[in-house]
């Protein structure tokens, strides 16, 4: 099979147009350059290679109508060479589509897939989504959730979607809701948690969240207990007022209760009796979303848990 190699284009030089105005300069050049390795992005960036009206800029920049990108060179795959990716996976994806128009597709993602690839990983969700909707030109994740994270994601058609959906999410018109199975007896009385959160480095250049009240964002989540199973575990309901990075996860853990399966903020003791009953997976799941939208309606929808999920809190309150 012949392929062709690679093209390097020069420097290119990109007009921002009103409709991609408020969007972050890392989300508008993954769009722009595809095929092109996220780490590749992120490095021009960093070495000030891509410049905004002449002058650096840092990743999260957000563009404004006029600006003028320069991009320097750099080696695009052919249009018509996206990395082939597994039936089987496609498959898996188109199935676990709960809602889906003309500018908005929502998904139960399961849990171990990525959102987007980057970090060793080729592809994503929505790498899979412009290869099963060649058509949908303007295909970009409204959010994301953690690779071990299942639950509802919702995928924007069109820009005007993504523009609507991201204004609710910075306001309060989006309700998320979470299902977590935690370590131990989660009191009714904790029914908020608000605690700062920052990023730290560690020494193996692992990203980790931690409650920083200083420096840290503020961060909010609400929780309810939905079922308890003595004082081993406890099924709750989380809800982010805030969206931060690794938010429910810090947050339970800075309650004193652990999601079980979370191998960075988890007790290895408890995940491996949750391991034990079959339950090989993060316990963390996004399973209600109330989203407004464009004509004034409003669209509800939940997803249920998977088979692993279920079977192993079935085995929770079986008798011993």
């Amino acid at each position: 099979m012949t392929t062709t190699a690679p093209s390097t284009p020069g420097v290119q030089l990109l007009e921002v147009s009103p409709e991609y105005a408020g969007q972050r300069i890392d989300n508008f050049l993954l769009a722009r350059l595809k095929g092109v390795p996220k780490t590749l992005i992120y490095r021009i960036l960093r070495k000030g290679e891509v410049r905004v009206n002449k002058g650096r800029i840092k990743p999260e920049y957000k563009l404004q109508a006029g600006d003028i990108v320069r991009v320097p060179p750099v080696r695009v795959p052919e249009r018509d060479e996206p990395v082939p990716l597994a039936q089987g996976l496609l498959q898996r994806l188109e199935a676990s589509i709960v809602y889906e128009d003309k500018a908005l597709i929502v998904i139960n993602k399961p849990a171990g897939i990525a959102v987007h690839g980057g970090s060793g990983l080729n592809y994503g969700v929505i790498e899979a989504f412009r290869q099963l909707r060649p058509d949908a030109k303007e295909l970009e994740l409204v959010h994301r959730l953690d690779r071990d994270t299942s639950g509802l994601l919702m995928i924007a058609k069109k820009r005007s979607m993504l523009r609507h959906l991201h204004t609710a999410l910075r306001g309060d018109g989006v309700d998320k809701r979470y299902m977590a199975l935690v370590r131990g007896n989660w009191a009714s009385s904790i029914k908020q948690v608000r605690a700062a959160l920052g990023k730290s480095n560690l020494r193996s250049g692992e990203r980790m969240v931690e409650v920083d009240e200083e420096e840290g964002k503020e961060s909010v989540t609400v929780f309810k207990v939905l079922r308890r199973f003595g004082d081993f575990a406890t099924l709750i309901e989380a809800k982010p007022i805030t969206g931060r990075t690794h938010q429910i996860r810090v947050h339970t853990l800075h309650a004193g209760h652990c999601i079980a399966g979370d191998t960075k903020y988890g007790d290895d003791d408890f995940s491996k009796e949750i391991r034990d009953l079959g339950g090989k997976r993060l316990f963390l799941h996004a399973y209600m979303l109330t989203v407004p939208l464009p004509d004034g309606g409003e669209l509800k929808l939940q997803a249920p848990v998977d088979e692993m999920w279920a079977k192993t809190v079935e085995r929770l309150s079986a008798p011993i």
